[in-house]
């Protein structure tokens, strides 16, 4: 589509309608010529299939995605509360329907699955298969895609991981992550299944348990899982008293979605993920 496209109506048989109607209407000017530009995603569409019970990732999507050009598209994903295996792989069947209704019609850059331990349970590539069935062109992403990719980017070999989930969940986690070549030593866990409740944990708890694991002299980094958390605000501030990169599950999917866009520009406010 060009810069400005100049669309001209043909209003010869159809006068503007000026003076009384009738009813009380003055005007009813019909046709009206306008221009078009490439709209608010010039730069890149991003889409992301946010858990219907997710409180937080559009929020700090938001934030973080104030670059001119750059659009944040979402859909919602039904799911259960209790985040658990058997509930996480239910969420499959819904991905492509949620997917295909982000802005259909128009073509997107990027859509990615906001569910952590969701992609770990369900596998990356079913995930991935899934959101092509709506978007066969669209790169994909997913958290911890993106965490893996931002991690091997900054040479990051060993990361502490911190999460909500129940132990089962983490040790899936654990063989996931250390299946693609980085090693997980240290977990730490809140313990929480309930999703509703996971997204009101509270900042100082979230860094006092970062820090605490972030310490550990086996890791090179910490990662803080699940969308519901919230971290991306913090991140450099906890990277400048650890003295090693912290990135969460949607901080990492956002930098992840922005460089698969093309959006290659450093942003250290958020942090050194941000600065590859």
């Amino acid at each position: 589509m060009a810069d400005s496209t100049l669309l001209e109506r043909d209003t010869a048989t159809r006068p503007a309608q000026d003076g009384p109607l009738g009813d009380g209407l003055l005007v009813n000017r019909q046709n009206l010529p306008f221009t078009m530009d490439k709209g608010i995603a010039h730069r890149a569409a991003i889409g992301a299939i946010v858990l219907a019970t997710d409180q937080t990732i559009e929020h700090e999507f938001r934030k973080i995605f104030q670059i001119d050009g750059v659009a944040l598209y979402q859909s919602r994903i039904a799911n259960a509360k209790e985040i658990n295996p058997t509930t996480l792989a239910e969420m499959e069947a819904g991905i492509a329907g949620a997917a295909a209704v982000i802005r259909p019609g128009v073509p997107m850059d990027v859509v990615g699955y906001g569910c952590t331990s969701g992609t770990v349970v369900i596998g990356e590539e079913n995930v991935f298969r899934r959101i092509h069935e709506a978007w066969p062109q669209a790169k994909c992403t997913t958290p911890i895609t993106g965490a893996i990719a931002g991690f091997k980017a900054m040479g990051v070999k060993r990361i502490a991981l911190l999460t909500p989930y129940i132990d089962s969940v983490n040790r899936l986690f654990r063989k996931f992550v250390q299946d693609r070549g980085i090693e997980v030593p240290v977990i730490g866990s809140f313990n929480h299944e309930n999703d509703n409740e996971v997204a009101r944990i509270s900042g100082d708890s979230i860094r006092r348990a970062a820090l605490e694991l972030g310490r550990h002299p086996s890791v090179d980094a910490v990662f803080v899982s699940c969308t519901s958390i919230r971290l991306a605000e913090t991140a450099r501030e906890l990277e400048a008293e650890l003295g090693k990169p912290v990135t969460s599950s949607n901080h990492a999917m956002a930098w992840h979605s922005l460089r698969l866009a093309g959006i290659s520009e450093p942003m250290p406010q958020w942090g050194r993920l941000y600065t590859v």
